[in-house]
């Protein structure tokens, strides 16, 4: 298949607008049937609920090419049903699994040429994303809502690709006990900006933010979860209810336990364990795994054995399984890969 005229393995992770994307409305109590549209801008009212309230939901997945050159998406179910999970926490009417799945199809069919060629390094990352579109004014939920859905060609979202991250333990909070940390939500990522600028601006790569609650364990950075590998190759990573469950870090523990033959452990971290961990990644669909090799918290510097020059053993070889399954390298564990084209 024909590809778009661009040099794929310099893609950043910057929006670029393609042909198509997905448009449902919801109305009078019931999502009506979705169709694809050219149009990339959105009129709204001044007092649309999103803009007065943030009721906004999204979701974040991505179509690759395979070595065969089939067009796939990974786990996109997963998407759909922690989008209704994420709705139903704010109040907005969930979109339909099968809608949802539909509507990734479609999108990617009618945009095959923007999915980058196989051994790229890069992928089409979708945006799924639900937005109170009817005007309110009291602080109550709104009557209409849309549902949008596009893509975009990127390629890593840390600069310097798999080199390892240095973070800085964030003065900020992330998520508030019962709030709605464990959500994926526009106003959460919000709430992150001005730490992610300060850490930018003193020297790194991204934050790591500490429970609210006592400020003792960890939970994770503005946009990814935590993995931690032990001196023994167990993977860990930190469990709390207000995380938001990746279904990136899902796929890496199972795939931990069930295809390189690692414990698996998933509990409270305490931050004063870090210096026990060999390794240290941030995974998520937008980072994949990204490895960590430093982590500043004031005057203390943690630096982990694995290092600053390259991913650590059992990272990599986390991340070389998982990638190799999405393109199509080696087999995936059943309903993990949903071929479009």
């Amino acid at each position: 298949m024909k590809k778009k005229e661009l040099d794929w393995e310099k893609l950043g992770f910057d929006y670029r607008e393609i042909d198509k994307r997905y448009v449902a409305n919801y109305s009078d109590g019931k999502w009506e049937n979705g169709t694809l549209s050219s149009k990339s801008d959105i009129v709204i009212n001044e007092s649309a609920g999103v803009l007065q309230y943030c009721q906004q939901v999204f979701e974040g997945l991505k179509a690759f090419t395979t070595k065969d050159g089939s067009i796939v998406t990974f786990r996109p179910d997963l998407n759909a049903e922690r989008m209704m999970d994420s709705a139903e926490v704010l109040q907005i009417p969930p979109f339909p699994k099968e809608k949802f799945l539909e509507a990734v199809d479609l999108v990617v069919e009618a945009n095959a040429e923007w999915v980058p060629p196989y051994g790229t390094g890069a992928a089409l990352y979708l945006r799924p994303f639900i937005f109170a579109s009817k005007p309110v004014i009291s602080i109550e939920p709104a009557e209409g809502y849309q549902f949008r859905l596009f893509g975009t060609p990127v390629g890593p979202y840390f600069k310097g690709g798999v080199n390892p991250l240095t973070l800085c333990v964030s003065e900020y909070d992330r998520a508030a006990p019962r709030g709605t940390g464990n959500i994926k939500a526009g106003l959460n990522y919000a709430m992150s900006l001005r730490a992610h600028i300060e850490a930018h601006e003193n020297g790194f790569d991204e934050n790591m933010y500490l429970d609210a609650e006592t400020r003792t364990f960890v939970e994770e950075t503005g946009g990814a979860n935590f993995i931690f590998v032990t001196k023994d190759k167990e993977i860990v990573t930190p469990k709390s209810e207000t995380i938001l469950p990746s279904i990136t870090k899902r796929s890496i523990l199972y795939i931990a336990e069930n295809r390189l033959g690692l414990k698996v452990s998933e509990r409270p971290v305490k931050f004063e364990e870090l210096e026990e961990f060999a390794e240290c990644g941030v995974c998520g669909t937008a980072a994949v795994i990204s490895p960590v090799g430093k982590v500043v918290n004031e005057d203390k510097e943690i630096t982990f054995p694995s290092g600053m020059e390259e991913m650590g053993e059992v990272t990599k070889k986390l991340y070389d399984t998982l990638t190799q399954i999405q393109l199509g390298d080696i087999e995936a564990p059943e309903g993990w890969i949903r071929k479009i084209v």
